[in-house]
């Protein structure tokens, strides 16, 4: 996922594409993941991630990251998300003093399983907080990390929550300057 190509289209004026107020719409790989997330964020290709700021780095307080990989179209009921995101944290090298319950969603579209991880930032020495989300759908696996201050939870917090609401996977769009086709 290191080549990142960002295009800038202008929109037709019949365009489908809807973002809730004050959000813009992120959309990887011509519809392979889809999300909505602050309008006024900073957006930054990584070499492993697309990462998503409330301020331009080193001045921001918050950073979203989101990759992903296509699965083999096999039936993959008998690996949980939840066991995968078990895995993924498992090794985390940070200071961990404090884990989350699991939440595990299930919709018609995707399932997702995510938690929170508390630690001290070694280098700020401040209350900081890590989640992490695994999803599925269509074929499409969609890893979603987001670091926030303790102190800025009543901020933050929200915007993660809007951003699991708002994943789509897999919704293929064949015009990105006119959108999704409406079935």
């Amino acid at each position: 996922m290191a080549n990142w190509d960002k295009e800038e289209l202008k929109l037709d004026p019949k365009h489908t594409w809807r973002a809730g107020p004050g959000h813009r719409i992120f959309v990887a790989d011509s519809g392979a993941v889809r999300i909505e997330f602050p309008q006024d964020w900073v957006v930054i290709p990584g070499d492993d991630s697309i990462k998503f700021h409330d301020k331009q780095p080193p001045d921001d307080d918050t950073c979203l990251a989101v990759s992903y990989i296509r699965l083999p179209p096999i039936d993959w009921s008998g690996l949980p998300l939840s066991e995968l995101l078990e895995v993924a944290m498992k090794d985390d090298t940070r200071p961990i003093y404090s884990r989350g319950e699991t939440h595990v969603v299930k919709r018609p579209d995707l399932e997702l399983a995510w938690a929170e991880l508390a630690f001290i930032d070694p280098a700020e020495n401040r209350d900081a907080r890590s989640r992490i989300c695994i999803a599925r759908g269509s074929n499409i696996q969609p890893l979603i990390t987001m670091e926030f201050w303790e102190d800025q939870r009543a901020r933050f917090a929200p915007v993660w929550d809007e951003v699991l609401e708002s994943l789509q996977l897999g919704v293929y769009v064949d015009d990105p300057t006119r959108g999704p086709t409406i079935q």
